[in-house]
């Protein structure tokens, strides 16, 4: 079996570490991803959150503090 074709590596580009989430039956009480664990069930891990979340029950606040690169300036000539 191949596991890399089973990932949705659309879900785990839309929730990244560092997203803020709330919880659908409970918003308003803000939670953030520690990382997504690719092959778990389920996948998402919260920060201070003991137990990982399936995307369903997961509704996206916010991604304004996800670090998704960082870009250096770098000399042309070396």
């Amino acid at each position: 079996m191949n596991t890399e074709s089973a990932l949705d590596w659309d879900e785990m580009f839309e929730y990244l570490p560092g997203t803020t989430v709330e919880f659908k039956n409970n918003p308003g009480v803000l939670h953030q991803i520690d990382y997504y664990e690719a092959m778990m069930v389920p996948p998402i891990w919260l920060v201070d959150d003991p137990r990982p979340r399936y995307p369903s029950e997961l509704q996206i606040v916010s991604r304004r503090e996800v670090p998704v690169c960082q870009l250096e300036s770098q000399s042309a000539f070396v």
